[in-house]
């Protein structure tokens, strides 16, 4: 593996003609995981119509907390569909937990949703169904080719903004304004 190591970044999708209205246009992708096996993020800024009341129903857990009913689950990237991510911090002590840093951690155990529903829920909290993936070397060949924009990840932008809101905060962190990027090939 390179020295590269994207864990605790946003990534942000360059627009450009290849990726035009692909998964990933206008995506803040939160890296949980770059190691030499590949990397594993959670599109955080792309909430779904399914709520946490509707999930939890569906999964048969109670939740009662009205806050967290509303609370809109997120399209967490392409893989896995199916399967539910929890970002969380503080980290917590749960049966299958990655420990992206000291505070955050991404769990996908049911132990957590069963937390949430005892009012043992992290202090914050995102839920996602399905992750981005890239195979080992991949996300590597991508940033060489400009596809994406990396930042070190703010724990507020993450947790605290409205998801609308995250994109343009990440974007300031670089100092830039997302609407600036040209999605249009230049030409001298």
């Amino acid at each position: 593996m390179s020295d590269l190591d994207l864990r605790n970044h946003f990534l942000i999708a360059i627009p450009s003609p290849s990726m035009g209205d692909t998964v990933f246009a206008k995506s803040l992708i939160y890296i949980c995981q770059h190691d030499d096996q590949g990397a594993l993020g959670i599109v955080v800024n792309r909430p779904t119509n399914l709520t946490l009341g509707k999930l939890f129903e569906q999964i048969r857990v109670p939740l009662d907390d009205d806050e967290l009913k509303n609370q809109p689950t997120h399209f967490g990237g392409p893989v896995q569909t199916d399967r539910g991510f929890v970002l969380h911090d503080p980290v917590g002590h749960w049966q299958s937990t990655l420990n992206i840093n000291d505070h955050i951690g991404l769990t996908t155990s049911r132990d957590i949703l069963e937390a949430v529903s005892e009012g043992q829920a992290p202090q914050r909290l995102l839920v996602a169904l399905g992750y981005a993936g890239w195979s080992q070397g991949q996300l590597e060949q991508e940033m060489a080719q400009n596809a994406w924009l990396s930042v070190p990840a703010a724990e507020n932008i993450l947790f605290d903004l409205e998801p609308e809101a995250r994109l343009p905060a990440a974007m300031a962190l670089l100092g830039v304004d997302y609407a600036s990027l040209s999605g249009e090939a230049g030409h001298a």
